[in-house]
């Protein structure tokens, strides 16, 4: 651990119990000395206020690890350029962030703490400033994107299809940050469920939840005609064509929506090899995308979808239980490469129960999990 690592980690472990303190203390000083800035922020900041200072935070305590930092804090620097955020703002965010440390860390703070502090955030926002820039010259800060049509599959979840303004390049797995025109500045992020079509067209799964300001106009209040902005892509639970191992697919919930993408996109290649896709739910109501998946099923014999109910009387045929448990019921999968999408939990029992049953955890790809949560 270099020394700058050590000093910041005191830092960290003092300030740990005050984080909440220390996140207000940092959002009223920055929006009252730069108040040009409140703009870029969301009417509420209910989410917003963890997220950034929480990042902060997290990306300096990983700042000995350079490439992963280097891989996170690019792709998150070409995802900011959405907010407006331009190479001015970084300096205010930084002074703030270190009057804030200041303040809520006193007994680890000092001359040569503050230093390390300063070095780790220039680097840190130099690396998300370069990567914005580079994205400027190739891709617009995002895309406007008309909705053509909207199916509610059950009361709370609806499939959205929109048409972008513009060619928006990405790949089957990974997902978009999305804003509707009722909330803005609001961002949430939605995996695509398909493989690029040569309409261009984008599909996306929504479930309506508790509080959810976008879930909920995306189900209740989105219809065609209506104009949503798209965030770059951003994800890496994609398919290495250039390997030749089966694909072991978990999907719970609106999680089944990059699983089914996979699925397109390895029959899109052209070249069979083993999909099992075990498809979760805790009742066989919420197994919504079902029939699209089974007809699937039935058009390559390379493919295979189990559903997974977890309570109550199915009235498809399906397994029963919970969803790593019931792959643990087949295999052996040590051969195949691990896909996760769903809840945060299913992601976190699914990996450890992959890893149980002999895949490296180095070919088991899932979702951003924090991404996903907030």
């Amino acid at each position: 651990m270099t020394p700058d690592a050590v000093l910041i980690r005191r830092t960290m472990e003092e300030i740990e119990g005050s984080a909440d303190a220390a996140t207000a203390y940092f959002y009223a000083l920055l929006f009252v000395q730069y108040p040009q800035l409140r703009e870029l922020f969301p009417a509420s900041m209910d989410t917003q206020r963890d997220r950034l200072f929480r990042s902060l935070l997290e990306a300096v305590r990983r700042y000995d690890d350079r490439a992963a930092l280097s891989a996170h804090f690019a792709a998150l620097g070409r995802g900011h350029r959405k907010y407006g955020t331009l190479p001015a703002h970084y300096p205010a965010v930084g002074e703030c962030l270190m009057a804030a440390l200041a303040r809520y860390a006193p007994a680890s703070w000092g001359p040569e703490t503050e230093a390390a502090w300063v070095r780790a955030y220039t680097a840190i926002s130099q690396i998300m400033i370069d990567a914005a820039a580079e994205d400027e010259r190739r891709a617009p800060a995002w895309w406007q994107a008309e909705i053509v049509a909207h199916e509610q599959r059950t009361p709370e979840i609806a499939v959205i299809t929109v048409r972008p303004d513009q060619p928006y390049p990405f790949r089957a797995g990974q997902y978009t940050s999305i804003e509707t025109p009722w909330w803005p500045r609001v961002w949430r992020y939605y995996s695509f469920a398909s493989a690029p079509r040569p309409d261009g067209l984008l599909t996306f799964h929504v479930k309506s939840v508790p509080a959810g300001w976008v879930s909920s106009a995306l189900v209740h209040r989105a219809r065609p005609g209506h104009v949503l902005r798209l965030g770059p892509p951003a994800g890496s639970m994609i398919v290495d064509h250039a390997a030749g191992s089966g694909l072991l697919c978990l999907g719970g919930g609106t999680g089944i929506a990059p699983i089914k993408a996979l699925v397109e996109d390895v029959a899109g290649r052209g070249v069979p090899r083993p999909v099992e896709v075990f498809y979760g739910a805790r009742t066989d109501h919420d197994l919504y995308d079902l029939d699209t998946l089974l007809r699937l099923d039935g058009q390559y014999d390379w493919l295979s979808v189990r559903p997974v109910v977890a309570f109550g009387q199915a009235s498809v045929p399906s397994l029963a239980g919970q969803l790593p448990d019931a792959v643990r019921r087949y295999g052996p999968w040590a051969a195949y490469d691990g896909y996760l999408s769903g809840p945060p939990g299913l992601i976190r029992s699914g990996w450890e129960a992959l890893v149980g049953m002999g895949i490296p955890a180095h070919r088991i790809r899932h979702d951003s999990v924090d991404e996903l949560v907030s």
